[in-house]
């Protein structure tokens, strides 16, 4: 009986993934990237690079419309002749408004900063293979990643080449 079991079970692989990195839904092992559903063979995984995200949507908007509406309040004084009529002080508010936009980019990318990202080829083709905004957690699944990458190459390494060692003809 004992026998019976063995001959069903697959054949064990002598090279066993080891866990390098695991925490909600994020598993790196010298085998495999799993994120969320998405599951990557390490081996397949080159041309890695990290990078930043877009800035937030509604951060972008914000700016985009308090710049315009400026814009118009700006162009609408010129036309009807009101800069003429202005103080130092009222000029020296409008300077202080027309930081505004800038000042709301600088706000936006502080309370909502653009998430990081880890971008690579996967069969020939760029993914963007993980996301996060925090940035311990995005450093330690790189991390992860770049030592299983390494632990994959060399582990090749240790077994003996199948057939015997290249010579040139002559």
């Amino acid at each position: 009986m004992q026998a019976h079991r063995s001959a069903t079970r697959p054949p064990r692989d002598p090279r066993r993934a080891t866990l390098l990195y695991a925490r909600s839904g994020i598993v790196v092992t010298t085998e495999r990237f799993n994120v969320g559903r998405n599951t990557f063979l390490v081996g397949e995984l080159t041309h890695l690079r990290t990078g930043r995200g877009p800035h937030d949507r509604l951060a972008v908007r914000v700016v985009a419309v308090t710049a315009a509406t400026i814009a118009a309040v700006g162009v609408l004084l010129g036309f009807t002749g009101g800069l003429h009529r202005l103080t130092a002080g009222a000029y020296l508010a409008l300077g202080v408004v027309w930081m505004l936009p800038v000042l709301l980019a600088y706000a936006g990318d502080r309370w909502r900063p653009p998430a990081y990202e880890l971008w690579g080829h996967s069969r020939g083709v760029e993914v963007l293979l993980f996301s996060s905004d925090d940035t311990e957690q995005f450093e330690q699944v790189v991390a992860a990643l770049r030592q299983a990458r390494r632990e994959h190459r060399y582990a090749d390494a240790e077994q003996p080449p199948t057939t015997g060692c290249w010579r040139p003809d002559r």
